[in-house]
């Protein structure tokens, strides 16, 4: 019989899995992570040991009862513009259906946004034949208004090009800002009613320190780097990220979605493995992080494993940072 979940546990370990997008459908928890492949593959800043090529979603009656594993929703194949490196996704839940969102190289090896739909949260999910008119870079996370209002919240810099994008058009070779300079920010766009393209072009969020000034790109602990996550809580807007080569996930809050977003501190600090990546969702009046490590395989970066653990805030509504513990 399985067994239930364990905080600070892999909710799985038959397989690999990271980037866990946490949401509260029909009553349960479903987990959207992206699936690691074993392989013996270069591993560089570029991100190529993470050879992703497909999904599945997990989901959890409640933290009393073990995971359920619905098989494989979505595969590089079945996605006609799509590559290789299905990387980071999310899920979201509208207009009576559930839209799974997630990023792949097309066939020119440019980082692209795809969405695919079903009408049942563990899918299967059938994708748009294109990928989002004007999307670009990596990790998408979508978060729906009180007001039914969609946005979406993406890019990642180095190996998510996010760097190549700054003139508005790719540039193979660009290298992004000094570190004097203000941060490439994360990128937001609303999305339209039928949740499969954006309403307007995207747009740089803007990162700010307690002073209002923007967030530098060489201050390596603050800056954003990927993994954006959005969440609300008594009328703020949590924007959460990893940090990248610092590996913190981290946190910044405003009154607006679209921000700018004042830099409050770190969520979780290193965890075991190059990459940090999470999700943060309320259930049953208790908030949850879910995140990843590389405990289960030893510390190899491309072999990891979701977990969750409780998050608390203090009474100012910052949140209180948690110390890894593998």
């Amino acid at each position: 019989m399985a067994k239930p979940v364990e905080p600070n546990k892999p909710l799985v370990t038959h397989m690999y899995t990271a980037d866990p997008s946490a949401h509260v459908f029909e009553g349960k928890i479903y987990i959207y992570p992206s699936h690691d492949i074993e392989h013996d593959g270069p591993d560089n800043d570029n991100g190529d040991q993470y050879q992703m090529e497909d999904y599945h979603v997990l989901s959890l009656d409640d933290f009393n009862s073990p995971v359920v594993d619905h098989g494989q929703v979505l595969h590089v194949k079945d996605v006609p513009w799509a590559s290789k490196q299905m990387w980071a996704p999310d899920a979201a839940y509208k207009n009576g259906k559930y839209y799974f969102y997630f990023p792949a190289r097309d066939k020119e090896g440019i980082f692209r946004i795809g969405v695919a739909v079903s009408d049942k949260p563990y899918g299967p999910f059938k994708p748009e034949p294109n990928y989002i008119p004007g999307s670009f870079s990596i990790d998408p996370a979508v978060f729906v208004d009180d007001d039914g209002r969609a946005y979406m919240y993406f890019g990642g810099l180095w190996g998510g090009q996010l760097e190549k994008w700054v003139t508005g058009t790719f540039v193979p070779d660009a290298e992004g800002p000094a570190p004097d300079e203000p941060a490439i920010g994360p990128h937001v766009a609303e999305l339209s009613d039928d949740m499969l393209t954006f309403k307007e072009k995207p747009q740089q969020i803007s990162i700010v320190d307690e002073n209002g000034d923007p967030i530098k790109a060489g201050d390596n602990e603050r800056r954003f780097f990927e993994a954006s996550w959005m969440h609300k809580r008594d009328g703020w807007y949590y924007f959460s990220y990893s940090t990248g080569d610092t590996h913190y996930l981290a946190y910044a809050m405003s009154r607006d979605p679209k921000g700018p977003f004042t830099y409050k501190g770190k969520i979780l600090t290193p965890v075991i493995g190059w990459t940090t990546h999470h999700s943060i969702v309320e259930f049953q009046g208790k908030w949850y992080l879910f995140y990843h490590d590389s405990s289960l395989s030893g510390g190899v970066n491309h072999l990891r494993s979701v977990k969750y653990t409780e998050l608390h805030y203090n009474e100012d509504g910052t949140i209180q940072t948690i110390e890894y513990k593998p």
